[in-house]
């Protein structure tokens, strides 16, 4: 019996433009066109589309139910596949991690915290 990894994303709310596609319903269906073959090239075949029921929170107090408009992909499962993807992300994550702690834009340990903050001793106003 094959095992199945499945994939749900959020269909897309907005079609997006593309050259020589024109109106609304062209345009719409081209975004899904696009998101169907970038999964189909990951691997993911298409099953169906779900309209499903989500309570979110409404102001303080109260919730709504919204209905979300969502993809089923699935594929084949790959043993390993799942943690090759979850090292790769680690990954990524390691690397962009570096990215922000770049040496040069730590601030100097020994500078006041707000430049316009002087110590007592050094006050222009003050003279003794």
């Amino acid at each position: 019996m094959t095992r199945y990894d499945y994939k749900v994303i959020p269909a897309p709310a907005k079609a997006r433009k593309a050259p020589g596609v024109k109106g609304a319903e062209a345009r719409f269906a081209r975004s899904i066109e696009d998101l169907m073959n970038e999964m189909a090239a990951e691997g993911w075949s298409y099953q169906r589309a779900d309209i499903l029921p989500s309570t979110e929170r409404a102001g303080l107090a109260s919730s709504q139910t919204v209905y979300r408009s969502v993809l089923v992909f699935r594929r084949p499962h790959r043993p390993g596949a799942a943690l090759a993807a979850e090292e790769a992300a680690l990954a990524e994550e390691d690397v962009a991690e570096e990215d922000l702690t770049d040496p040069g834009d730590a601030p100097d340990p020994e500078a006041p915290d707000d430049p316009d903050e002087t110590a007592p001793d050094e006050d222009p106003a003050r003279t003794p």
